[in-house]
Order: C-alpha cells, then structure tokens, then sequence
C-alpha cells in the first residue's frame, strides 16, 4: 500500500516513522502548500496539495493520511480535498495494546505505547498520542487529539474537534463538548460544554470563541 502523507512538520515526523515500522506499508510522498512545485528527495516526492487528483489516477491503490497536529486545519484540509474515505487510511503503531472489539474510523493515527480497551469508538481523522490510554467504551469523535499521556477512563465521551491536553484525566462518563480544551494536566469531573477551555484540578471552565480553539 502506497501512502502519501499530507502535511510536512513535526506530526508528519512521527506517522512516517510508524509507516516504516509497518508490514505493507510504503511511504512515497509529502503534500504541502509550502512547496509550489514537485520535487524529489531520494525516494520520496514533495508536492503541492493541487497534485491530489493526479495521484489518484496514477496510483491505484494509494492511501492519504492528514499529518497535521492542528484539529481545524486538519478538518479543513479533509474537507476541502472532498475525496472518498476509502482513499484514507489508519495507522496504528505496534507497541500499542488495542482491545479487538474497538472501532477506529478512517486518517486516525495511534501512537506508540497507547492502550485502547474494550468496546471504545474512535472517529475519523483523529490523534491519540503517546502513551494515551482510551478506557473500555469510551467514544471520541472525529477530528480530535488526545494528547501524550492523558487518560480517559470508562465511558468517557469527546465530542468533534476537542483538544485534550498531556497529562490531563478524565473522570468516568464525563461528557466533553465539540471543539474545547482540555487544558494540560487538569482532572475533569464533570462535563464540558461546546468551545469551552477547562484547566485546572478540579478543571473549571470557562466559554471561549470558535476561532480561539
């Protein structure tokens, strides 16, 4: 399976070093807005994002993942590339313990050492970082990041395009609303409304604007 990554920075480094790692996996080339021409680096191509629809009609069985940190560029990027799911692919680093009853939508990443247990849902396009641990049925949405070492214990619930921060835990059957902050470090014990930021321990929260998340 021939992968493309789209996005060149930091988040990109780590979903390569995860395709090197995996059984039939091949990475061939970058997409990013920062190149305006292709050009080749040893074996790998950097393009522009506009070279997309040649690469779908070159490569039959090639595979796209967004690799980019940010949850709303990511979301616009998917968006506006408007190509069916089945162009994209997840990947899953092998030291991770991933219970096989989980679900994982398309473009997710799972980093190294993280732990998804029974029944959890994951969404599309989404980031659960290193060492993260996802509890037994917990649901997190599309379009969301899970950062290093944070914890969702049982049931937990993250809606569409949340931030949570390293370090951070989230009590049993808290509900988290679509495109808030949860702050690094802070314990949340109860839910969090939509664009909200909550830091702290206990995590208090307070309203933020759409564009602030």
């Amino acid at each position: 399976m021939k992968i493309v990554l789209i996005g060149e920075g930091g988040h990109s480094k780590v979903i390569k070093d995860m395709i090197d790692r995996a059984d039939g996996y091949e990475l061939i080339g970058y997409l990013d807005d920062k190149y305006d021409r292709t050009i080749v680096k040893g074996h790998l191509f950097f393009a522009p994002l506009s070279i997309v629809s040649d690469l779908l009609e070159q490569f039959k069985d090639i595979k796209f993942i967004v690799a980019i940190g940010n949850n709303h560029i990511r979301k616009k990027v998917v968006e506006e590339l408007n190509i069916p799911d089945s162009y994209y692919v997840s990947v899953i680093h092998p030291s991770s313990i991933i219970s096989p009853s989980i679900k994982i939508g398309v473009g997710t990443v799972v980093m190294p050492s993280t732990v998804i247990n029974a029944d959890a849902k994951i969404g599309r396009h989404s980031i659960i970082n290193t060492a993260s641990v996802i509890e037994h049925d917990s649901e997190i949405g599309d379009f969301v990041h899970i950062s290093p070492h944070a914890t969702l214990t049982g049931a937990v619930k993250v809606d569409e395009g949340t931030h949570v921060g390293a370090g951070s835990t989230l009590i049993p059957n808290v509900n988290i609303g679509e495109w808030s902050v949860i702050g690094a470090g802070a314990t949340v014990i109860n839910n969090i409304q939509s664009h909200s930021l909550a830091v702290g321990t206990p995590a208090k929260m307070k309203k933020i604007g759409i564009g602030d998340v």
